[in-house]
């Protein structure tokens, strides 16, 4: 699963359909808000229970923005209030007050992650006494393979703070491009450039990070493949450890900034599947290699090697090198992945702020995954970060007949297999090389809730 895939663009083309992303099974929309508090304490106890301790990672959702971009589909709050920080962090520390105890001591934080929104609309000062709160409420590891990352953007961060939040601890960092094209700039309402860009990453080097990821989008009005070719051109020098090139999903009826979009701006489905090919081409000729979905990591990179291990893992803050953490999330929206369970807060900021300020978790919705649902979740998981699934070890993790439980699911499959996307062996299924960039297509074959015919129509974003 580290060479770059083949193009094949008739084949993507066909195959280009909405469907889940996979950052977890069952997917958000399953959640019910039948789960909530009383049902997250329990689900906490359980896991502190398991023989061996399983670590921890937070994640810290930061709502704010400074302006809105017009592709953005985050749960975002857009301000230039300052004032409004210092609320949200109270309630946060509250929130973490909260948490903490639910969760014995011996088990390590090893990730944590700041994203938004805009997690630098906060200053240092105020990220490091978010970060001295969470670190007396839970146990963070003092390992040097510890994760702590945050969301940078950009077109705000001030002179000294780089340095400032490696003092803090962070050593990885995600900076949004998405295009350095002037006209498609102003067509989404982002206008960075990119001296101020590879100023931060030149930061982070200089300050220590492990690791710095670009995020790309294709498929934005007014993009041409001589433009995104000079956008790869000046990422590739600027020499991120990862890029995230994601397709653009225009979904104006869900995300209202998107309705600022001109879709007669937008490149036409030939024009799109162009611009990924053109990315694939210059990234796999730049050395970096393919992970899955969207990210490509360089060798030396933590992705890469852990993808080499066995050992990559795929969650709601993507792609990750930790598999054997619960999640927590803290803030507005964010979600907790506990033991067999998902939860959710409050995607609405005043029910998150009344569920604190009332003394109580704010859980909104999540489920209790049952048998069925924790086998798949394990399949697709192997599927979505390694592309294969051996049937051996699944069988005896969950005492099944692989070929008799998924009876009704290969049958699904036998169109892929047939158009060479995937290949069912004898003990296990591989996606090829061909069928690597639809890997959310074959793990939806095995998505029971997509095909219950019961099921109510959700929107997902397209494969490619």
């Amino acid at each position: 699963m580290t060479a770059i895939p083949p193009f094949d663009a008739e084949l993507l083309r066909r195959y280009d359909k909405p469907g889940p992303r996979y950052t977890s099974y069952p997917t958000a929309p399953q959640f019910k808000t039948g789960f909530g508090e009383a049902e997250f304490r329990r689900a906490a106890q359980k896991s502190n229970e398991d023989p061996i301790p399983r670590r921890l990672s937070l994640y810290v959702h930061v709502p704010f923005c400074f302006s809105p971009c017009f592709y953005c589909g985050c749960n975002r709050i857009i301000t230039r209030d300052f004032n409004r920080a210092e609320p949200y962090l109270d309630r946060l520390v509250r929130e973490a007050a909260m948490l903490g105890p639910m969760f014995d001591r011996d088990r390590d934080v090893m990730q944590l992650h700041l994203g938004g929104g805009t997690p630098n609309f906060l200053t240092p000062h105020q990220i490091g006494e978010l970060l001295d709160t969470l670190g007396r409420h839970f146990h963070f590891s003092q390992s040097p393979a510890r994760d702590f990352s945050i969301e940078i953007d950009p077109r705000v961060i001030k002179p000294g703070d780089i340095e400032a939040l490696a003092e803090l601890g962070f050593n990885r960092a995600s900076l949004g491009v998405q295009d350095f094209d002037p006209a498609v700039q102003a067509a989404v309402n982002r206008i960075q450039s990119v001296e101020e860009t590879n100023a931060v990453i030149r930061n982070c080097r200089r300050s220590g990070f492990r690791s710095v990821n670009v995020d790309l989008i294709y498929g934005l009005p007014l993009q041409t493949r001589e433009g995104f070719e000079r956008t790869l051109d000046t990422v590739i020098a600027a020499r991120p450890d990862r890029l995230a090139v994601y397709s653009y999903a225009h979904m104006p009826q869900l995300f209202r900034p998107q309705q600022r979009i001109d879709e007669s701006q937008l490149p036409s489905a030939e024009e799109k599947l162009g611009l990924l090919q053109l990315s694939i081409q210059m990234l796999s000729a730049a050395g970096y290699r393919y992970i899955g979905m969207d990210h490509f990591a360089l060798p030396s990179d933590d992705l890469s090697q852990a993808q080499a291990q066995g050992k990559l893992h795929r969650n709601f803050m993507g792609y990750t090198t930790h598999a054997d953490c619960d999640l927590i999330g803290l803030g507005v929206s964010s979600i907790s992945h506990v033991g067999d369970t998902y939860s959710q807060n409050p995607r609405d900021l005043p029910s998150w702020e009344i569920a604190i300020d009332e003394g109580r978790l704010p859980t909104w919705r999540g489920m209790a995954l049952d048998a069925d649902d924790v086998l798949r979740a394990d399949l697709i998981q192997q599927l979505m970060c390694h592309g294969v699934v051996d049937f051996a070890p699944l069988e005896l993790r969950h005492e099944i007949d692989f070929r008799e439980y998924f009876a009704e699911d290969l049958a699904r499959l036998a169109p892929l297999e047939a158009d060479g996307l995937v290949v069912v062996e004898a003990g296990r299924l591989r996606a090829t090389e061909r069928g690597r960039l639809l890997v959310r297509i074959i793990a939806a074959c095995f998505d029971r809730y997509l095909h219950q015919a019961q099921a109510e129509p959700v929107r997902f974003s397209k494969a490619i």
